[in-house]
Order: C-alpha cells, then sequence, then structure tokens
C-alpha cells in the first residue's frame, strides 16, 4: 500500500473514530439538571479526547452551543428553550429530522457533526426520566402555581416566596 493511500485510510479512521458516548450521556445529564460546573468540566474532558477534524469541530460547537443555551435560558429563539423535554414522541421526531440533515450527503463535515450532537442530545433526552418542575404545595397539600413575571415565563416573582398568612 502506498504512502498516500494509508494517509487516506488514516484519515477516514480518525474521521469516524466515535466520540465516548459515557460521557456524552453524563454531559447531557448535567446540561439538563442544570449544573453547569460539571457540564464544564465534561465538556473539556471531551474535547481533549477528540481528534482534531471537521466533524468533532461540529459536534464540540453543538455540545458548547447547548450549554449555553440552557445556562442562559431566556432566549426565546433558541431551540433547547423552546424545547418540551417530557415530550417523548417530539423528541424522537427532532432525532430523526436531525439524523436525516446528518446523513445528507450536501452537508459539510462540520455541518455533519453538528447534527449527529443534536441527534444524540434527542436520543438521551429520550431515554432520561425528566422531572417537571412543579408549583409549591401549600399547608393543606394543594399544589400552588408559581406565579411569573408576565415578559419572562421562566422567572417567579416575590410573592411566591411569602406566605401570604403571615403577611397579614
Amino acid at each position: 500500500m502506498s504512502l498516500k493511500r494509508r494517509k487516506q485510510v488514516n484519515v477516514a479512521v480518525v474521521k469516524k473514530m466515535p466520540i465516548s458516548q459515557a460521557l456524552v450521556t453524563r454531559y447531557f445529564q448535567l446540561i439538563v439538571n442544570r449544573q453547569f460546573t460539571g457540564a464544564t468540566r465534561e465538556l473539556e474532558r471531551l474535547k481533549q479526547k477528540m481528534h482534531k477534524t471537521e466533524w468533532n469541530r461540529g459536534y464540540f460547537r453543538a455540545l458548547y452551543g447547548m450549554y449555553l443555551s440552557r445556562k442562559t435560558n431566556g432566549d426565546v429563539y433558541a431551540f433547547f428553550s423552546k424545547l418540551d423535554l417530557t415530550d417523548k414522541e417530539a423528541l424522537h421526531d427532532y432525532r430523526r429530522e436531525f439524523l436525516d440533515h446528518m446523513r445528507n450527503g450536501l452537508h459539510g463535515d462540520f455541518d455533519r457533526g453538528y447534527f449527529s450532537a443534536w441527534a444524540d442530545c434527542m436520543r438521551i433526552l429520550t431515554r432520561m426520566d425528566v422531572q417537571v418542575p412543579q408549583g409549591r404545595k401549600s399547608k393543606n397539600g394543594e399544589v400552588k402555581k408559581l406565579e411569573t413575571v408576565r415578559s419572562d415565563k421562566s422567572q417567579a416573582t416575590m410573592a411566591n416566596f411569602i406566605d401570604k398568612n403571615k403577611a397579614k
């Protein structure tokens, strides 16, 4: 085998080198649970273990974008903030769509890596048991809904933390 042919084979092997699914799964669990310090550590471990290819660069950029999107949590245009983590059917549909983009030969390696990361994310999210945040319970056992600011549904107001009976 010629030297040129050997280099081509080695490049193909490096390009297809799998990323540790255990690290990726742990990373997504940390992101979903909003444990950003641990997620940053896992992201660094992933970065160190990745080979320098366009596919891996796209994969890493997607992971980092998910981290930023989940951390800010206020961007109404971000896909992650709109995602219903409890709707398994929608997550399966998103995964299929991301896999279609990943397999599309018209996309470059960077884009394929990017879509592959999102497909992995959807696969792992469908297997996770994500808890829906619920309202606080009152003294008589009824669940009270949290009052939110009109412009930002993810933020609670001070009224949620003041016991109305004690205020009187």
